[in-house]
């Protein structure tokens, strides 16, 4: 008898715990798909694209290894 109630506990909890995670993972799906089109993000990531193509030419730079781009 302990075992089935073991087994009936763990199914419950399995389900329960399954849906808990796929609410989730929908939740910052959607989070994520209304962040991407938002212009303010595009521009913060426009900004950092930006500077981390000036590092890495400015490294390329001191290196010496810029192949001129």
């Amino acid at each position: 008898m302990a075992k089935l109630s073991f087994l009936a506990g763990f199914g419950a909890g399995y389900v329960l715990g399954a849906k808990a995670g796929r609410e989730r993972y929908e939740q910052i799906r959607r989070l994520y798909a209304s962040a991407k089109d938002d212009p303010r993000l595009q521009a913060a990531a426009g900004v950092a694209q930006a500077r981390a193509d000036a590092a890495v030419d400015s490294v390329k730079t001191r290196m010496g290894t810029d192949t001129g781009h």
